[in-house]
Formats: structure tokens, C-alpha cells, sequence
């Protein structure tokens, strides 16, 4: 067989990827590790080898993996629960002769990871758009951050400065909810008063960024680069619920690339924008595969298997992306063959 690639805990999308860099253009062969601390995830189905990931606190996480890597001598490790931490390790994984699928080092994913640090690096950039926001870490600066911002005439959300996804993020609202709310959809709504009862629990909390509540047309930009040159990004429009549209939105690919020359990500990263008007201000940058990275992969661009080239410093060649595809996806039944007890 191949070389060795290893998927710690990730989302179950992944195993789309898994997929691409198994049937790419040149007939490469893998074998495909995979570990997971829950047992029914589907990534442990797709993979050549599995295994359950013990529960561990995050500072032994990246011992483990070093072990891993060097038991089933791995030759390419993509991380992604743990990344922060496991980029630190990068010289003892290339001591064993495994390579680190990272968009960065330690220094640069902690910058993109922390959404406060972030927007200042990008802050001095001209046409890249900031929301306006504060990071706030005690009910005091939460309370002023949010009179600030609604005396602008703003609907005010906040979410944490460190986070993934959607984990954390709530929209405040000063009206009571009704009972018709027990019948409504749950949302991401939190009632004033009860967001300043939570966070005057503590003298202080894990920082908070405030900001203006932005409800437009919302894009994730899939990019692929080296550390020195952008070589793809791709505008994936939320269209409606599942429907997405591959828009060759020349703004934001001009975005993506004055990003980059800032923030030097290299391999996959994705860049998120929602439209305030028709203003794009940038939501935050994922310094790995995004969750829906499947969908830009229509354009001709095998963004997975590209960046496993890039990473073993071989000639990459990118195709002219095919935009105007609107696409969606449906679930499909997966008979689960690998049962652990």
C-alpha cells in the first residue's frame, strides 16, 4: 500500500475527503487511519484502520499522538481536534518521519483561532470589512460593549473570541419571550437580562467577542496556498437552507488573496463572510478544511488531494475552477460493517 494518512477526531464530512485524496488523478495509493473517541462515527467506517481514541485532558493529548503516529508509522497526520496544541509538537512529528498537515504553525493558528486577535491583525487591510464588535471577558465590559453597539442601531450577538463553528453564539434579546416561544423553533436567542445573570457569576469569563448581529447572505471561502502564493478560492453561497451556489464573486476572491498575504495559510483554510447590506464583513478565518468543502470540490478542484502535494512539495497544477454550480445534498444510508464494543 501507500502512504499513511491519519484522521484524528474530526466531522463526519471528512470522510468525503478521505474519499478525494483516495481516488485522485494520478492513482496515488493511501491507506487511510482514522481515530475517534465515539465509536458509531461514520470516519471510523470509511477508514483501512480504526481505532477508538481514548479520553485524555488537551496538554497529553499530543503525547498520544505522537505515539500513534509512531506505532502505525504514520507518513501524513491531518489534525483537527487538538490542533493548537499538536502544531506545537511539529519537530518531534518530523523527527519520527511524520508530516503535519497544519495550515500553520503554532503562532499563526493561535493568532487565526482567537477571533479578538485576529480582527486587529487584519484590522490596518483596506476593502476587508470589520463587524463592529469588542472582546469583553466581565459582565462590566459586556453591559457597555452592548449599549455601545445598540445606541448604533444595531441588533447585538455575541460568541466566544476561541471557538468552532457555531458552539456559543447568541442573539440578545431585551423583549420577554412569550409562551408562544414553547412552541417555536429553539434558536439562538438569549434574553438580556438573563445573559448579564449568567456572566455576573464570575469575576471574570473566557473572552466574549460583542458584536452587530449580521443577517445577510452568508459565503465560506475555500482556499488552497502554499505559504508563499493563494493558489484557489472558491465563494460557496448559502443560498437557502441546504442550497449552495459556487460564485466566482471576484470581491471576495480578491479578499481571500489579500488575506493570505497578511496570514501566510498554507494547505486548506476557509475564510467566512456575511453580507450586512451589500457590504461583506468578515466573520472569522478556519485554518483547516471547512465542513462543507465537498460542495467547492464540483468546481474541478480537488482541494483535499492538492494540499497532501503540496504538502510533500511536489508540482501542484490547479484546474480554472467551474463556477455557477448551485448544489445541495441529501442524506444516504450507510451500513455500518466495522462494530467496536
Amino acid at each position: 500500500m501507500g502512504l499513511r494518512i491519519w484522521y484524528n477526531r474530526t466531522f463526519s464530512t471528512a470522510s468525503h475527503y478521505a474519499e478525494m485524496i483516495r481516488h485522485n488523478a494520478d492513482q496515488r495509493q493511501f491507506e487511510i487511519y482514522v481515530t475517534h473517541p465515539k465509536k458509531h462515527s461514520l470516519m471510523l467506517q470509511i477508514a483501512d484502520y480504526a481505532e477508538l481514541e481514548p479520553s485524555l485532558p488537551v496538554h497529553e493529548y499530543p503525547g498520544y499522538c505522537l505515539d500513534f503516529c509512531k506505532k502505525h508509522r504514520i507518513d501524513i497526520f491531518i489534525p483537527h481536534f487538538g490542533m493548537s496544541e499538536i502544531v506545537k509538537h511539529h519537530a518531534e512529528f518530523a523527527s519520527i518521519g511524520t508530516k503535519l498537515l497544519a495550515a500553520g504553525d503554532a503562532d499563526l493558528i493561535g493568532l487565526v483561532s482567537d477571533k479578538g486577535k485576529l480582527f486587529s491583525a487584519l484590522s490596518a487591510l483596506e476593502g476587508i470589512t470589520l463587524p463592529d464588535y469588542e472582546v469583553v471577558s466581565t459582565v462590566e465590559e459586556f453591559k457597555e460593549a452592548y449599549h455601545r453597539l445598540k445606541a448604533k442601531g444595531y441588533k447585538v450577538c455575541f460568541k466566544p473570541a476561541s471557538g468552532e463553528g457555531g458552539a456559543g453564539f447568541r442573539v440578545i434579546q431585551e423583549a420577554r419571550p412569550s409562551i408562544m416561544s414553547l412552541y417555536d423553533t429553539c434558536g439562538p436567542y438569549i434574553h438580556l437580562d438573563e445573559a448579564i445573570r449568567l456572566l455576573s457569576s464570575v469575576p471574570a469569563f473566557p473572552p466574549l467577542m460583542v458584536m452587530e448581529f449580521m443577517k445577510g447572505h452568508e459565503y465560506s471561502i475555500d482556499c488552497l496556498a502554499s505559504s508563499s502564493s493563494l493558489l484557489a478560492a472558491v465563494p460557496r453561497k448559502k443560498v437557502e437552507g441546504r442550497v449552495r451556489l459556487l460564485e466566482k464573486n471576484e470581491l471576495l476572491i480578491d479578499w481571500a488573496h489579500q488575506i493570505h498575504q497578511v496570514l501566510p495559510l498554507q494547505y486548506n483554510f476557509n475564510i467566512q463572510v456575511i453580507y450586512q447590506g451589500d457590504k461583506p464583513k468578515l466573520l472569522e478565518i478556519n485554518p483547516r478544511t471547512s465542513g462543507g468543502l465537498y460542495t467547492s470540490c464540483l468546481t474541478g478542484i480537488n482541494f483535499p488531494y492538492l494540499a497532501i502535494k503540496l504538502l510533500l512539495d511536489e508540482e501542484v497544477e490547479v484546474p480554472d475552477p467551474e463556477f455557477g454550480i448551485m448544489a445541495t445534498h441529501v442524506e444516504k444510508e450507510m451500513v455500518m460493517k466495522r462494530i467496536f464494543p
